[in-house]
């Protein structure tokens, strides 16, 4: 696991106006954390370097590009062997509907998060690219109503 990296006070306020808003200015951010720009830019950078911020992302609305229907699928991978787990998450991340992948505990290996067109596209997903594959011993879909967006993150402890 990763060093965690102490933050002071302007660094969180930093992160917390960036997680809302990854596109507002150095000028901004340092007019609303009361430090100069150029000290904005330092820190920001800083915090770019030493890997607390990871990159910037667009969110898009998967509705909108045609992929209305989201779901999480439960995978089970038999035999759970290094061999077999690093071409299956290679795989599924090449995926266009694959959105997000986590390797888990339990009696379930992954979770995969996909958005699709419709029900048979979501059929067609599990029964040609997951159950079709030697080592998938079992899929299973719990599909996705609603989703919502949490707080920022920010260190244990630390008050949003």
């Amino acid at each position: 696991m990763a060093d965690s990296v102490v933050l002071d006070p302007v660094d969180l306020h930093l992160l917390r106006l960036l997680q809302n808003d990854a596109r507002t200015t150095y000028r901004d951010l340092a007019a609303q954390v009361g430090v100069a720009p150029s000290t904005c830019l330092d820190r920001v950078t800083r915090l770019r370097r030493s890997g607390v911020i990871l990159g910037h992302q667009l969110r898009l609305d998967p509705a909108k590009l045609g992929r209305g229907l989201q779901a999480l699928l439960s995978v089970q991978v038999r035999p759970h062997r290094r061999e077999l787990v690093q071409p299956f998450v290679e795989r599924i991340r090449a995926l266009p509907e694959s959105r997000t992948v986590f390797h888990l505990t339990g009696p379930d290996d992954y979770l995969v998060h996909v958005a699709v067109a419709d029900m048979a596209d979501l059929q067609r997903l599990v029964l040609d690219e997951f159950t079709a594959r030697r080592e998938v011993a079992r899929v299973e879909t719990r599909l996705i109503f609603q989703q919502w967006d949490c707080g920022p993150l920010l260190p244990p402890g630390v008050q949003t």
